[in-house]
């Protein structure tokens, strides 16, 4: 009779152990999931386990779950790619936006509006790399990638973006192959002058590690031809950012047509041939006088991004969200923010294990609700654009975890 006994008392607990290895971590029920490379813009309820997506279904049973979110009435996306932003934070004096105090730590601006992954855009450079990663990429809980500068200093700032006798292609990708999984691209920014040496030697690094590139042209007068650049110096893959930015002097070519409110006709050969226009937002590189007539003209960003650092993120651009608020109000519709805000930019980067919510991809996840109100909407000239629309994040999943939850949706709340 013990043995019996005890028999069926082992049974119950492998039975009882089997039962909790198969319940979900989390399951989200009730939202809107808009996934759009898989193309699902329904409801849907998703289940997490062990950091991974495992399954995505009309009903899934809430009881199998240890944690509950009630997503109804929300939007359930994959978790937000900011592809441009500045977060090599540090205390070195005079060293700009690399190791110095123009960048900002990546938490703090990141979870909280949605974004799971950001691309710093060339605050580091070969030399600088191994501090970035040590002080600022280790100890983050956003995913930080990076395109490395072209100069092995960084974006220092002044004289250093400068010097041509530091943009070294071949030290540069050699970096890049050393650091794979972190370093997507290169990227050329604040070059001043009349001559293509510093876009060649990136893109030069580019081919060596076939990689992506990032250009933010620069300036020069008379402005450096915009076509001769999407045509003869850059390759299909390789990104523009501030495309809608038009700087004080002309100084840089912009791509819509001032006078004519057009976009010009050799940007659409350009973007035919695969080069990737990104917003790229910033202190001052978005101008509205750009942007409304290119998205009237049909000519959207293929990825939406911040440029994130001291002096945008209290001015016109202000997060993530407030940037992908002022497309909808400019008539970019909502899967289309959505999409140039998560799959576009994982492909861009090639990281396609990103931006989607596949069944057993990472569980990086934004739940977002949309408001509606009147809203304003203001560029750095102080032009303003009013909207009804407002994106609001009510939570944020990283890698399965919640770490951030704006009006308790989970069940039970798990404090940290």
């Amino acid at each position: 009779m013990h043995k019996l006994i005890l028999i069926a008392s082992c049974l119950l607990l492998l039975t009882s152990g089997n039962i909790h290895a198969q319940t979900y971590n989390i399951v989200i029920k009730g939202g809107q999931l808009v996934d759009p490379k898989n193309n699902i813009n329904e409801p849907m309820d998703l289940a997490i386990k062990d950091g991974k997506v495992v399954q995505i279904a009309k009903n899934i049973d809430a009881t199998q779950a240890r944690q509950v979110v009630n997503a109804t009435g929300y939007y359930v996306t994959p978790g937000l790619i900011d592809m441009h932003v500045h977060v090599f934070a540090g205390t070195e004096p005079d060293h700009g936006l690399s190791n110095g105090a123009s960048s900002v730590p990546p938490d703090g601006f990141t979870l909280r509006v949605g974004v799971t992954t950001v691309v710093d855009a060339g605050c580091a450079g070969w030399k600088s790399f191994p501090a970035f990663k040590r002080n600022v990429i280790d100890n983050a809980q956003t995913r930080v990638l990076a395109f490395l500068n072209i100069v092995g200093e960084g974006m220092r700032g002044g004289a250093y973006e400068q010097d041509t006798r530091d943009m070294d292609p071949k030290l540069t990708a050699m970096v890049a192959s050393q650091f794979k999984n972190i370093i997507v691209g290169f990227k050329v920014a604040h070059f001043v002058g009349n001559e293509w040496t510093a876009v060649d030697r990136v893109v030069e690094a580019g081919n060596i590690a076939h990689l992506p590139v990032m250009i933010d042209l620069g300036s020069s007068t008379p402005p450096l031809p915009i076509q001769e650049l999407y045509m003869k110096h850059l390759r299909p893959g390789d990104i523009y950012t501030h495309v809608y930015a038009l700087l004080d002097g002309n100084i840089r070519e912009t791509v819509v047509d001032e006078q004519l409110k057009q976009v010009k006709p050799f940007i659409w050969e350009a973007k035919k041939r695969g080069i990737i226009f990104d917003v790229g937002y910033g202190g001052g590189s978005f101008n509205f006088t750009q942007a409304i007539p290119a998205v009237k003209n049909g000519f959207f960003p293929d990825c939406i991004s911040t440029d994130l650092h001291t002096g945008s993120m209290n001015a016109a651009m202000k997060s993530m969200l407030n940037v992908m608020s002022t497309f909808l109000a400019i008539g970019m519709d909502f899967p289309g923010v959505i999409k140039a805000s998560t799959w576009n930019p994982a492909k861009t980067i090639h990281r396609e294990d990103l931006g989607n919510l596949s069944i057993g991809s990472e569980a990086d996840i934004a739940i977002l609700k949309i408001d509606k109100g009147n809203f304003g909407f203001w560029d750095k000239t102080g032009y303003k654009v009013e909207g009804d629309k407002k994106l609001e994040c009510q939570m944020t999943i990283r890698s399965g975890k919640i770490v951030y939850d704006l009006n308790g949706i989970a069940t039970p709340i798990v404090v940290r």
